[in-house]
């Protein structure tokens, strides 16, 4: 664990992380004192208010971690609906027309999961939509900014289709309907984390005060810890800055960073699961390299 790289938030402070070793060294070569003027700091101080700093790093990384496993329920619930509609179309669906209409409205579903992807990661799903549903329905949505919303109503299309067709009664549509609602739900909830960020302010005043405290470090432990200084208080700097470089990955589980939720994985796997339960060969899945969920 002390070597490993990929995954760590070293690379991203390992700059600030020296520069403040550099820092430090000069403050030790100085003596604490800049143009024969001695900067008088006492250690005490430093380690009251590093006890305070630690109580807020641990509140802002409770909120950036429950904003990460909320997604990640989001994406569980997301499987288990995905499943139960599938189901429920298996069931419902007129045996007679096979398995061709059944399969319809789960490549829907499969589009579905692949477009929240893409739209909580402000990328481009017609691709992906175009591979599962065809290219019709990809022109379709192109020009449409909820892509996800504008499936379910293509979902709630089909199931009025078959319900017209007498083909459902309405209390089979209400079943289904339910499930619909659920998914409106987890796509809502999904929304809502990625576009309401930590308030930017307390951001702000949390960075401003972990620099200065990292900075004026040297000058408190120059003269207690001589030498040994510019590693202990690199030692210190780098918790703090890790911890804040690590809430800010978490503040957003659905984006790039490393330590975010591996949609590219669970798109894989949703889909598996569904071309599964519709006796359809899967497909290879995907393993996202640089994520460290697998």
């Amino acid at each position: 664990m002390l070597f490993i790289w990929r995954g760590s938030v070293l690379p991203q402070i390992l700059f600030r992380l020296l520069l403040l070793l550099l820092i430090s060294v000069l403050v030790v070569y100085c003596r604490g004192s800049f143009f024969n003027y001695k900067i008088q700091l006492n250690p005490g101080p430093f380690t009251l208010f590093g006890i305070a700093l630690a109580i807020f790093f641990g509140f802002r990384n409770n909120v950036s971690y429950e904003r990460f496993w909320e997604g990640r329920k989001l994406w569980g619930s997301l499987l288990n609906t995905s499943r139960s509609l599938t189901r429920q179309v298996q069931v419902l669906a007129d045996p007679k027309e096979g398995n061709q209409q059944v399969n319809q409205f789960v490549d829907l579903m499969i589009s579905f999961i692949y477009a929240l992807k893409h739209q909580l990661r402000h990328t481009d799903a017609t691709a992906d939509i175009s591979r599962i549903s065809g290219s019709i329905l990809a022109v379709k949505l192109k020009p449409a900014i909820y892509k996800p919303a504008m499936l379910i109503r293509e979902m709630g299309s089909w199931i009025r289709e078959l319900r017209l067709n007498g083909k459902l009664d309405s209390i089979q549509v209400a079943s289904l309907d339910q499930n619909l609602n659920e998914l409106s739900n987890i796509l809502g909830g999904c929304e809502r984390i990625a576009s309401t960020p930590i308030p930017y302010t307390y951001k702000v005043l949390l960075h401003r005060t972990v620099y200065i405290y990292c900075f004026l470090l040297p000058f408190g432990f120059v003269d207690s810890l001589g030498w040994m200084m510019p590693i202990i208080v690199v030692f210190i700097a780098y918790t703090f800055v890790a911890l804040e470089a690590v809430a800010d990955e978490l503040e957003d589980p659905f984006g790039f960073d490393p330590n975010d939720l591996a949609l590219n994985s669970l798109c894989s796997m949703i889909e598996n699961t569904l071309l599964e339960l519709t006796d359809r060969e899967i497909i290879k899945p995907v393993s996202e390299k640089k994520y460290i969920l697998d």
